[in-house]
């Protein structure tokens, strides 16, 4: 016994110094390299693929990459030592877009700051990421829904006296997230398509929990005896799949400049004129420059609000920002319902979601409603004035924005819009 411990000793001693006869420690992993976004200037030279076109077929039928675009692109790559990941154009900005990677151990500042001074170089910035913001609390009227006395939201917010009025009919809202479980029986009918940017992703249902539980909270069927009602029940969602689930059964996700860059276009080319961004992250001049393109077409814009260090999108003039009234409201902010909040799960499931997300999607679905009651549609600022001027201190109102609906267009007007 006592040789045997000598043995062992003396194994595991020549294990340490990496000794071992016919023993291979296994390899590091290496670290991943360091990925940014350059921009070259690509003017159009074809027509546009037709609206709501999915990612690849944006790219490659529609707005087409120039010869010209293509060679700056290489030349930069081989002056600055980058390898090409990814690539798309953006017609919205007349610009080509390319992910690189850093190759040559460069800090990332500083290949930022020679690309800057490069004239052949439009823009250039780090290859961004962004977060969903719920937090996940496991729990065990006039509608037939069995679970509507659970949404207290909707008591909070209105809702019932709203859909005397309006239902968000006639309603296409983008809704830019995780993939969504278009199969929930509380969305049949709702989903009008979905585009996905995400080019290897898990299908099964636990990896959709986040867009899922949006979809719901915007537009859950009403009135249909099963779960839960939505905000804008009549109102059709359009599904930008941008960001990816982190791990199975965790609303957690994250999305990158890539990714959103790509959605955020084709969900502006799609026509759609409300547009929910439940997620948050670092200042991003790419993805900024596509929202304000968008706003100048007359989009209406919804954000999460995550406080300074994560100001895209709600720091964007424009864009209309939701915070959780549980909490102190951040200046500019409106508040919704955050905590506690029931909407859907995948596979035909419910559960309770808070978290700024929760605010956001709520807020788009009241801006559906008042935009399918007026008889003219607002712009996002006026929207957001209204919201703003008819709100209590801790609540936004729906039914006295309504109401301030009634004084401009006249209540005839308005009686029966959204329901159909």
């Amino acid at each position: 016994m006592r040789t045997f411990v000598h043995a062992a000793a003396a194994w595991l001693a020549m294990l340490a110094a990496g000794a071992v006869p016919g023993a291979t420690l296994p390899a590091p992993i290496p670290a991943p390299l360091p990925r940014i976004v350059v921009a070259f200037a690509n003017v159009p030279h074809s027509a546009p693929g037709p609206a709501g076109a999915t990612g690849s077929r944006y790219a490659g039928q529609g707005y087409r990459v120039s010869q010209s675009a293509h060679q700056q692109a290489r030349r930069v790559a081989a002056a600055y030592s980058l390898h090409e990941v990814a690539s798309w154009p953006i017609k919205a900005l007349s610009m080509h877009c390319v992910v690189f990677e850093i190759t040559n151990g460069q800090p990332v500042a500083e290949v930022l700051a020679e690309l800057s001074r490069d004239p052949r170089v439009m823009l250039a910035q780090p290859l961004h990421e962004f977060h969903t913001l719920t937090d996940t609390h496991v729990t065990g009227g006039s509608y037939n829904d069995p679970l509507y006395d659970l949404q207290t939201n909707l008591v909070t917010l209105g809702i019932a006296r709203a859909h005397e009025r309006t239902q968000g009919a006639g309603m296409r809202i983008a809704l830019i997230d995780t993939a969504v479980d278009s199969a929930h029986p509380d969305l049949a009918g709702r989903i009008l398509g979905t585009h996905s940017f995400i080019a290897t992703r898990p299908r099964s249902p636990a990896f959709l929990r986040h867009g899922t539980a949006m979809a719901g909270l915007i537009a859950a069927v009403a009135n249909n005896h099963i779960g839960i009602v939505g905000i804008a029940p009549l109102a059709q969602l359009e599904i930008f799949e941008a960001c990816w689930q982190l791990e199975p059964d965790n609303d957690a996700a994250a999305c990158n400049t890539f990714t959103l860059a790509q959605a955020l276009a084709a969900a502006i080319a799609s026509g759609a004129p409300l547009i929910n961004l439940s997620f948050a992250g670092p200042a991003d001049p790419l993805l900024s420059a596509l929202v304000q393109s968008g706003l100048r077409r007359g989009v209406t814009f919804v954000g999460a609000a995550a406080g300074p260090d994560a100001p895209f999108p709600t720091a964007i003039p424009g864009v209309i920002s939701a915070s959780g009234s549980e909490h102190p409201l951040p200046a500019g902010s409106l508040p919704a319902p955050a905590e506690h909040v029931l909407t859907l799960r995948p596979g035909g499931q419910y559960d309770f979601e808070s978290g700024t997300s929760v605010a956001a999607a709520e807020l788009t679905g009241l801006i559906a409603l008042l935009m399918a009651a007026a008889p003219k549609r607002p712009a996002g600022r006026s929207i957001a004035q209204l919201l703003g001027e008819t709100a209590a201190p801790e609540m936004v109102n729906v039914n006295a924005a309504l109401a301030r609906l009634d004084e401009l267009y006249g209540a005839a007007h308005l009686a029966t819009r959204g329901m159909r």
